[in-house]
């Protein structure tokens, strides 16, 4: 751990890492709604406009250990800068490509820098408050993201019908910009102590500790991207009268509570319970109150796990391993955000709309025998923080 931290998590440091963190999840939030329709006025077929959607997700899934090897390695301010430059690369380039090719170049730059700075900035958190608070550090965390998840995108949408794709693009540059710019007031730059490593060179590929905890956020994962991807098309293909533009909205009210003073597994099974409440209520949905429970019980469910999640991956690996343990984390992250509009994709082709959520509770019974079968180091994870910090 770094010397100098401060008894709250509320450090000059801590609230402009967060800060920072927004500006970065705004960018990417913002630019994905675009990307499909942007690509087809710039000539790519419906085939290559979805491949170059699915670019960064793939970059992700494929770099993430190299960036929590470099995470543990190196400093996180330095990683920041060059993921936060690379966002910003990418992005400008989206504005003034001329075709659909390069527009699939500058999604993987940006997709290079999404890879650093998701892994980097959360790993830096975890450096720049005291251990006993990692899991609140990283509910605050979860709530920016969570609010630029939302946000992003209902702006995007309405903006560009109204100023175009390319000027609409130019606000997430500068978002991605605002990053670089506002870590450079960080202090506490988290250059990693050779000396707590000595003789760690070799590349490791996943924390193993946190294995269970990346599988089990793909799944939690899974129905909540399929409905950011197909919940537009669902209310249609229902004909249902809703403001489904809320939905996401609705969901960024996400509660706050310290995740390193409770067990794993008194979250898990709340979160299940939640996961299916809001999977039933929107498989019934017919008006804007029922919306408006499924997506407060995303927020219980997702929302918070996401969180709880991140938090416990930090918990359980050494102090040497955070950057590994977050990029693991992520990788289930990247698994659940690929996996789930293929899913909902596959459901919908084959089985009658009304069956799009409850077919998805099926992942319910998955979660519960994940966790039973690692509960003893899931739940000791909360017992063996709190030893270690007194």
């Amino acid at each position: 751990m770094a010397d100098g931290k401060k008894a709250t998590i509320f450090s000059r440091d801590v609230v402009l890492v967060m800060a920072a963190a927004f500006f970065f999840m705004f960018s990417n939030m913002y630019c994905n709604p675009l990307i499909n329709g942007y690509a087809k006025s710039l000539g790519a077929s419906s085939t290559f406009a979805g491949v170059i959607v699915g670019m960064m997700s793939i970059v992700a899934m494929f770099l993430r250990p190299i960036a929590g090897n470099l995470t543990d390695r190196f400093s996180k301010y330095q990683l920041s800068v060059a993921g936060g430059l690379l966002s910003f690369i990418g992005v400008l380039g989206y504005v003034f490509t001329p075709n659909s090719g390069l527009l699939l170049f500058f999604r993987l730059v940006n997709g290079l820098g999404y890879v650093l700075c998701t892994v980097c900035m959360t790993t830096w958190l975890s450096y720049l408050v005291p251990f006993s608070h990692v899991g609140e550090a990283m509910s605050f965390y979860g709530l920016m993201n969570a609010l630029a998840m939302s946000l992003a995108p209902a702006i995007s949408i309405d903006l560009y019908r109204v100023i175009g794709y390319r000027l609409a693009i130019v606000i997430s540059a500068i978002s991605a910009l605002l990053v670089v710019v506002t870590i450079q007031f960080v202090s506490n730059r988290a250059v990693p102590d050779a000396a707590a490593a000595p003789g760690r060179r070799r590349l490791k590929i996943i924390q193993r500790d946190s294995l269970p905890v990346a599988a089990l956020i793909a799944l939690f994962a899974l129905p909540y991207f399929a409905t950011q991807a197909d919940i537009v098309s669902y209310v249609e293909q229902r004909h249902l009268d809703v403001a489904v533009g809320a939905y996401f909205l609705i969901y960024a009210v996400v509660l706050r509570n310290q995740f390193d003073t409770v067990r794993f597994g008194v979250w898990l099974v709340g979160c299940a319970v939640a996961t299916v409440f809001y999977l039933v209520m929107l498989a019934v949905m017919e008006n804007n109150w029922e919306m408006a429970l499924a997506a407060a019980g995303m927020a219980l469910g997702y929302g918070i796990i996401y969180s709880v999640c991140q938090s416990t991956a930090m918990m359980l690996a050494p102090a040497n391993e955070r950057g590994l343990a977050s990029a693991t984390f992520f990788v289930g992250l990247d698994i659940g955000m690929s996996l789930g509009p293929i899913v909902g994709g596959i459901i919908d082709s084959v089985l009658p709309v009304k069956d799009f959520y409850l077919v998805m509770l099926l992942i319910v019974p998955v979660i519960l025998l994940i966790y039973l079968a690692n509960r003893r180091k899931l739940n000791r994870a909360v017992i063996q923080h709190q030893e270690d910090i007194n």
